[in-house]
């Protein structure tokens, strides 16, 4: 049986790396400058069965057009924005990706973000060690988390993850998403900026569409305040990075803990010397636990569909 010709993305996981390599015909795109891949992509077209994509360069319409042979796409995250759900569906090219097993680790990183950013946790570490406790005395006062009203936005497996956790500590919940969710006693809004005006630590934890496109614009940053504090464990596009970075600094906006930005990897400077905000480079899911769990849920997708057997995380 001829093997399955893989072509993988990015170097997202060493140990995915070597079992893909192992057990399949691996084919290395990030290991080519930017420029040279399209003609590698041509050169290996009729090789070149399959694309595990990363969270940075999944696979869009131009990938899948020149890859005639393509017959399934493995998304390395949940969230599937880099990948042309579309153009897979018209070319009848299936699609998996790697849902439940990222759950706890963003959810774990949202409340992080909130607790450091309201408590200085990384300026008065900086404080600390750059010898200010010991010359200038106690660090300033900080906020608190527990009790804090947390609105979610998008309460799908991560959104309830964080609403589970957030509750641990006392925190009445409140929620935004495309309907209201049966068996929960969460207090619903059907819009963001209702959402928005009536919490005080807003975590963003929805997919990417067109739709949620700088869904946290001015007009919602603005309603929930001075005293507000935003998390973004979604992605970067959720937000609009200039919008936020002005309130930022005109104080519109208390705090802020962003594990995802809008141009990654760059993110804006003006955010550096900021001691209300905590900024992390796109770390939900980076446990060794769950990057092999990732990993072994791609690689068994990739055996099922060359043996025939049902997928094991499909989107379609």
């Amino acid at each position: 049986m001829e093997s399955l010709g893989v072509l993988l993305t990015a170097l997202i996981d060493p140990y995915l790396e070597a079992e893909l390599d192992r057990r399949f015909k691996l084919f290395r795109l990030w290991e080519l400058p930017p420029a040279q891949r399209r003609e590698f992509l041509r050169e290996n077209a009729e090789a070149i069965r399959a694309v595990v994509g990363s969270p940075a360069l999944g696979a869009d319409a131009e990938m899948i057009d020149l890859l005639p042979r393509l017959e399934i796409v493995a998304n390395f995250g949940v969230g599937l924005d880099k990948v042309d759900l579309r153009r897979c569906r018209d070319r009848g090219v299936r699609v998996v990706y790697t849902p439940d097993v990222v759950t706890d680790d963003t959810a774990d990183l949202a409340i992080g973000l909130a607790i450091a950013a309201m408590r200085r946790i990384c300026d008065s570490d900086r404080y600390l060690r750059d010898g200010s406790w010991k010359g200038k005395g106690d660090y300033k006062l900080a906020s608190k988390f527990s009790g804090k009203t947390v609105g979610i936005l998008g309460l799908g497996r991560i959104g309830q993850a964080v609403a589970k956790r957030a509750e641990g500590f006392g925190c009445p919940i409140c929620y935004c998403s495309r309907s209201e969710k049966r068996h929960t006693n969460y207090k619903y809004y059907p819009s963001v900026l209702e959402l928005a005006a009536n919490c005080q630590v807003l975590v963003v934890a929805c997919p990417l569409t067109e739709e949620t496109h700088h869904i946290i614009n001015r007009e919602v940053i603005d309603a929930l305040g001075p005293k507000g504090v935003l998390v973004n464990v979604g992605r970067g596009p959720h937000v609009d990075e200039c919008e936020l970075v002005s309130a930022l600094l005109d104080g519109r906006l208390g705090a802020a803990g962003l594990d995802v930005f809008e141009h990654e990897p760059h993110v804006p400077e003006q955010l550096f010397g900021l001691d209300n905000v905590v900024l992390v480079p796109h770390i939900g899911t980076d446990t060794l636990e769950t990057s092999k769990a990732m990993a072994d849920l791609i690689l068994e997708n990739l055996e099922a569909h060359v043996s025939n057997r049902p997928l094991l995380t499909p989107v379609f």
